[in-house]
């Protein structure tokens, strides 16, 4: 037996529930050029359960790579191809397993198994071709750079490499060979940079455009061109020529732009990034071995490391928990929408006309208080189709379609007389929106919800007044609507299980992530944020620098400053919110005299961009009036997360979600928070916080962390 198999025996015996692949090999007859064998890889489902390598779906390549060697050495084949399923390349490592694992030797194996395996189709003694036909990310890009060939389909919709994202390395082989195959800089971008970036995919003519690839064809006879195009490789009719990789001082600076990028992104609180750009910057040399054993090193580091496990739990929190909304009713009470009617025609209320004609394709109807409001509104919303058009995102036809769903009118009846469904996203004030409900109620059918998108008022208070509060509920979503996935459904004390269960149908029309909350102050993003924010301020109010309360939470990573949210927020609308948390709990919540002031004198945030760089505005420093108790950036640091710690905590005392994965989930999917702080429970229980402030950690051993 050898070593290979011994790993992967060992490694398939920790994870008896690997879904796994297998790897058929058939034979071809290439024309003019002879026998060909084509390894498929297959794990018997369909598109929607992608192919991933586990261990025993290694041990299955390893064993169709024994059969095609022997058939290399004794000249039986020409050559070898490795090609996907239907629609699916193949999408990397299996995490499930990864998750299972609990010593650093378990891990290290996996990194040394892909490796072995992977690296005998550069050993072949005929040359090996991968063909990306579908989906490849992670390992299954990585398979294919061990081939001498490659090509892909101009269909592919999705090519990365995600491992950073995750708090991972690509580490069968990406580190080493990408930027040995299309330079550096090229690499730094697939490797740090996209993954970095909220994990960007690339498209079929962009893998042939960065040369991974050496020839791109149709999707529809795919298989049939790149095999034609073989047959010419072997024959020798064509020959692949490919651009020579600078491994000079253009390597060098394509390393110090990664770096760059991962201190813009993560600021140096997760270790995935750097260890990448180190074995990237070791792989100058072009010896492969030593950069694969770099790679099983930082593979294993890392698996046994918070930032990865915290990296998988977001994953299925996105991937899983949120296809499964915690307490949502049995889809089958959900009614009908057929048609949509949104109160206001500002430009929140126009980005929700525009989501809800794209994706439930029902008339929608605006109103509001005059006509050239309305008349605002539809224009925003078709200007808006115009650009989709122009970026080709919808076809003319569609296009035109999109546009006579969208209307407006001045009289609520009219408009609404039919409506399934009214939203309303009016001023944030109670008396507004309890009158616009009392308005919209006497004219719509019986069976019509009413949903509100208030980002902070009671919605159990604003349907109060109503006949049939029982078909109120909230639906608030994050701006900008078309980008933030997370919507929070807030069902009111009357709220019915039939209303309910139409929002959550609803906003699974709408390609939401949607969170049950409970009728809380702020529900639970807003109020993290300006418990949050609050401590952020008391600290620049009582006398810390603004610059050193802002770098005091860089550690986390989190997508931008306290401040920079603030300016994107509004400070008004962020004075308003710590409003209306200070008169639910005064005793956490306070409002800054100094935010007021700056919402007074009409700023839109703290700073000013003339540089380039955000810098304090000198208008706000002159406003600012601070105490003299100067903190440092841990002290403040340690009192934000406290606060943090403290508020999660009481939500789910109170119930406000089901658990502390809904509150991660919103975190991420509302505000952006990275994946390797797991939304926030997961890093606040390795910081040692969660103990310090409640007594207990959120999270049991194991679910985003290494199993005991």
């Amino acid at each position: 037996m050898s070593t290979t198999t011994e790993l992967l025996k060992g490694a398939a015996e920790l994870f008896p529930d690997e879904v796994v692949t297998q790897a058929h090999v058939r034979h071809l007859e290439l024309p003019g050029a002879g026998t060909f064998a084509l390894i498929t890889l297959d794990n018997g489902l369909d598109h929607t359960k992608p192919t991933t390598f586990g261990p025993q779906s290694l041990a299955n390549l390893d064993t169709a790579l024994d059969q095609v060697e022997a058939e290399a050495k004794d000249g039986k084949i020409v050559g070898v191809g490795v090609t996907g399923k239907p629609f699916i390349f193949a999408v990397g490592a299996d995490l499930k397993g990864v998750e299972l694992l609990k010593r650093h030797e378990d891990a290290l194996a996996i990194g040394k198994g892909g490796h072995d395996v992977f690296k005998r189709l550069s050993g072949l003694a005929v040359p090996t071709f991968a063909y990306y036909n579908g989906a490849a990310m992670g390992g299954g890009v990585e398979v294919g750079l061990h081939c001498t060939y490659r090509t892909v389909s101009k269909a592919l919709p999705a090519f990365s490499l995600p491992e950073v994202f995750l708090g991972l390395v690509p580490g069968w082989g990406g580190c080493v060979l990408l930027p040995n195959l299309i330079g550096a800089d090229r690499a730094v971008s697939v490797i740090i940079e996209n993954s970095l970036n909220q994990n960007k995919q690339l498209k079929g003519q962009q893998v042939y455009d960065l040369g991974i690839a050496d020839a791109i064809f149709e999707g529809a006879d795919f298989l049939e061109q790149s095999l034609l195009w073989t047959a010419s490789v072997l024959k020798g009719d064509t020959e692949v020529v490919r651009a020579d990789v600078d491994r000079g001082e253009a390597w060098d600076q394509a390393v110090q732009r990664g770096k760059a990028i991962a201190d813009s992104k993560v600021h140096g609180a997760a270790p995935a990034a750097y260890r990448a750009l180190d074995i990237i910057a070791a792989a100058k040399n072009g010896d492969l071995r030593q950069g694969f054993d770099a790679e099983d090193q930082a593979l294993a580091d890392l698996i046994m490391g918070g930032e990865l496990r915290s990296g998988i739990y977001s994953f299925n929190l996105v991937q899983k928990r949120a296809k499964r909304p915690a307490g949502a009713p049995d889809k089958s009470l959900a009614r009908p929408v057929t048609k949509v009617g949104v109160v206001g025609a500002g430009l929140m209320a126009s980005q929700l006309a525009l989501l809800f004609a794209r994706r439930l394709e029902v008339p929608v109807v605006l109103t509001d208080i005059d006509q050239a409001r309305i008349d605002k509104g539809v224009e925003y919303v078709h200007g808006e189709i115009d650009k989709l058009l122009l970026k080709g995102r919808v076809n003319q036809d569609k296009a035109n379609r999109l546009k006579g769903l969208v209307s407006g009118h001045l009289d609520k009846a009219a408009a609404f007389g039919d409506a399934d469904f009214v939203i309303e996203a009016v001023f944030e004030e109670m008396g507004v929106k309890q009158q616009v409900f009392a308005e919209v109620e006497a004219v719509v059918p019986e069976h019509a919800i009413l949903a509100t998108n208030t980002s902070s008022l009671s919605v159990t208070e604003m349907a109060s007044k109503l006949k049939h509060p029982e078909r109120v509920v909230g639906f608030h979503f994050f701006n900008p609507v078309a980008i933030l996935p997370l919507l929070e459904i807030v069902r009111a004390e009357k709220t019915d299980d039939a209303s309910l269960a139409t929002a959550f149908s609803v906003a699974k029309s709408l390609k939401k992530t949607a969170v049950l909350v409970k009728d809380a102050p702020a529900f639970v993003v807003n109020r993290i944020l300006t418990r949050f924010m609050g401590e952020i301020q008391n600290v620049i109010d009582e006398g810390t620098p603004v610059e050193v309360a802002e770098k005091a939470v860089e550690p986390l990573g989190l997508p931008m400053s306290p401040l920079v949210l603030l300016e994107l927020v509004g400070p008004a609308i962020g004075l308003h919110v710590s409003e209306t948390l200070h008169g639910a709990f005064p005793e956490r919540f306070t409002v800054s005299p100094n935010l007021a002031a700056v919402v007074k004198a009409g700023k839109r945030g703290f700073y000013v961009y003339d540089s380039g760089k955000p810098e304090l505005d000198p208008e706000v420093k002159a406003l600012l009036k601070q105490g003299d108790t100067v903190l440092t950036e841990e002290q403040v640091r340690d009192r934000v997360l406290d606060a943090v710690a403290q508020e999660i905590g009481l939500m789910l005392d109170e119930g406000v979600v089901a658990e502390a994965q809904d509150i991660d989930l919103c975190l991420i999917t509302g505000a952006g928070w990275p994946f390797h702080l797991g939304g926030i429970t997961p890093y606040l229980d390795r910081e040692g916080v969660s103990e310090r402030v409640n007594g207990k950690k959120f999270l049991a051993q194991g679910v985003a962390s290494v199993p005991a």
